[in-house]
């Protein structure tokens, strides 16, 4: 299992943003795994936000989160990020990231193999 782990969280009023991080720490990850965000609000299930492939190409899956959340990488750094703007208090909760061993991006959960331990995102006045 890769080591990984996110990083960027934090408190925030609506209409403020995030970056988040996430390093996947194996040497030129990115060019083998695809990795995605993950949101779980309080009390709800982990959804995909988005991924990204090995070869760079991205995926959105959650219409909520269309226009206002983009993922994008630094394959060098081994890192992809999640740019979050104008958040929102359903935006609240744990963000995670994941890895496949795979070149090809899938919205399932179970298809990610190695997970983060989660960054807290916390929206409110």
């Amino acid at each position: 299992q890769l080591r990984i782990a996110e990083s960027g969280g934090g408190v925030v009023q609506p209409g403020q943003s995030l970056r988040l991080s996430c390093v996947v720490d194996f040497e030129r990850a990115l060019d083998r795994y695809s990795v995605g965000w993950f949101h779980q609000a309080p009390g709800k299930e982990r959804r995909i936000i988005s991924c990204i492939s090995s070869t760079g190409m991205t995926a959105q899956y959650l219409d909520s989160e269309q226009g206002r959340f983009i993922i994008s990488r630094d394959a060098s750094a081994n890192t992809v990020y999640l740019q979050m703007t104008n958040l929102q208090p359903d935006d609240a909760g744990v963000y995670s990231c994941a890895a496949r061993d795979s070149s090809y991006c899938r919205s399932d959960p179970t298809n990610f193999d190695s997970w983060g331990q989660g960054t807290q995102v916390a929206v409110s006045s």
